[in-house]
Parts: structure tokens; sequence; C-alpha cells
């Protein structure tokens, strides 16, 4: 969902106001990146693909990075919806399986670049771009995090095994998240990435202790 964020949102930085639909710019920004990467994109892929002029650009967006960073905000969505997705899943399992089918999905969109914005944003990142690797890196701790504390709850719910490794599962799954991005990237179909996800997620510890034993053991 795109929120209308006022008036100021449609003015460049220095007051004045925009000449141009600043959202529909800002989503073919997102889409450039989403393509080529952050390091890759120059000021001329963008401007070309938002269809306004340089000056145009640092005055209501700033400069590169920045446009980068509102571009990631804007495909990763709101931070809290998220977590409640994930608490709200009948069990960690399920909100596993949600987060990668619904990345499958997003993936293989046919109107998006493949694979996962974030993931090719900084793929070949240098220090020049270590603030956006570390914003990057923000987004999938957050994800690792809410995934973490589900699995531990519901270890203490008995529907996990009580020596279930839960930074690890947590970590599997944001595993399987960027590999399943590389995959589409390098064309894999949707079939195929849901039929890997669901492989993966046969590894997932059961209340008996059958399935993922080392991730329910340490071993």
């Amino acid at each position: 969902m795109k929120v209308d964020q006022g008036p100021a949102a449609r003015k460049t930085r220095t007051g004045r106001p925009l000449s141009f639909d600043r959202d529909a710019a800002l989503e073919r920004a997102m889409l450039t990146f989403w393509r080529h990467g952050y390091e890759t994109t120059s000021i001329t892929d963008l401007t070309d693909a938002m269809g306004i002029s340089t000056p145009s650009l640092y005055g209501a967006f700033g400069d590169k990075r920045r446009l980068f960073l509102e571009s990631m905000q804007r495909y990763a969505g709101d931070p809290a919806a998220t977590a409640a997705a994930i608490d709200a899943a009948p069990t960690a399992r399920a909100a596993a399986a949600e987060l990668l089918a619904g990345a499958i999905v997003r993936y293989t969109g046919e109107t998006t670049p493949p694979g996962c914005l974030l993931a090719s944003a900084t793929a070949s990142g240098s220090a020049a771009s270590a603030e956006v690797q570390r914003a990057v890196a923000d987004i999938r701790r957050f994800v690792i995090d809410r995934l973490q504390s589900r699995i531990a709850r519901d270890v203490a719910e008995g529907l996990l095994p009580a020596a279930t490794e839960a930074s690890a599962l947590a970590g599997l799954v944001m595993a399987m998240l960027q590999g399943l991005s590389v995959l589409a990237r390098d064309g894999l179909d949707r079939a195929s990435l849901h039929a890997i996800a669901e492989t993966a997620l046969r590894a997932w510890p059961e209340p008996g202790g059958r399935g993922g034993d080392a991730l329910a053991t340490g071993v």
C-alpha cells in the first residue's frame, strides 16, 4: 500500500512544489536499483528511468544514496506489518513458509526484475556504499530477530523440541530467502522455487524429534 505522505513529500528539499509525481518517480527508481544494483546504477540511469532532470532528483531526494534508502524502504514495506504477520502465524514454521512463499511471488513478478532488491543491490558493494550495506543488513536482521522470537515462543509452548537452536533456524530461513533470490535471477521459474522451499522446510524440527535433527540438537 502506498501512503501519501502529505504536502511536504510533494515538495523539493528547498520547499518548492514538485513539477512531477514524486511517488511514481520513486517507484521507477526502485525498479532501476532492483534491476541493476546500487553501485552500478548511475544518476543518468535514474533520471532516464524517472523522467526527471538531475537537479530535480537532487532537489526532491537529496542524492543517490538517499534515493536508494527511500527506495529500499518502499520495497521492504512497513516493518510493523512484517512483525505482526510473523507473530500472528499459527506456528513459526507457518510464518517461515509464508515469508518464503511471498518472497517467491515477488522474486518472479511479471512486471518487476527477478530476485530480491535487497540481495541484488549490495552484491558488489564496496566501502563507498557501507551505509547502504548496513541499512540492508538491518532489514535482514530485523526479520531474523522476529523469526527467532517466534521460534523461541514455539519452543516454550512445546511446538518445537526444547533443544531447537532458534538463532540457527531463523538464520536458515534468511539464507533460504537470499538463495531463492539468486536462483530467481538465474532464471528459475516460480514452481521450481516453491518446490525448493518446500523441500527445505522438511528440515524443520518437529515436537517428536523428527526432522531438523542438527538444528534441534546443536550438532
